[in-house]
């Protein structure tokens, strides 16, 4: 048992749920240097020499969102945008099923390659699907209050 959890505290957290601790460690870390990079227009913080570091805010507010997904309890991975992505990990990012997936993108719905005999996916591809998708759900919803409120009326 014992065996279990010292792996569990050696496995990141793209590979399991953040513990308590995590949470309220990147809950009071989020606020810290949320407040540091407000006082110093930037974060501060100690190189190998002891010799101070400062983080340009864009940095400091990427490192604040990240912390910001684990202190909501969730896992998180870090993808560069030139990424390609396996069937499996865009199927994981849509939270869809890998035939679901495959079928989306012989549907042409999702631009992807083929690498030999398997396919890979541009993280750019996944993402204006996945905007694209977001969009045209809210248009639907859009539709659907419009004609609630006809139906009201009339």
């Amino acid at each position: 048992m014992a065996d279990l959890a010292e792996k569990q505290d050696r496995s990141g957290l793209m590979e399991r749920p953040p513990t308590p601790e995590e949470i309220d460690s990147a809950a009071h870390a989020a606020t810290a240097i949320a407040v540091a990079m407000e006082l110093d227009d930037g974060l501060k913080i100690s190189g190998e020499n002891g010799d101070p570091v400062k983080i340009a805010p864009a940095v400091g507010e990427l490192i604040i969102q990240l912390l910001g997904h684990v202190s909501n309890g969730n896992m998180v991975t870090l993808v560069p945008v030139g990424t390609m992505l396996t069937t499996q990990q865009a199927a994981d990012m849509l939270n869809v099923s890998r035939p679901h997936l495959t079928k989306l993108l012989k549907s042409g719905h999702i631009e992807f390659e083929e690498v030999g005999r398997h396919r890979r996916v541009p993280l750019p591809a996944l993402m204006a699907y996945r905007e694209e998708k977001a969009r045209r759900q809210e248009d639907a919803m859009s539709e659907l209050a419009r004609l609630g409120q006809e139906f009201d009326q009339g």
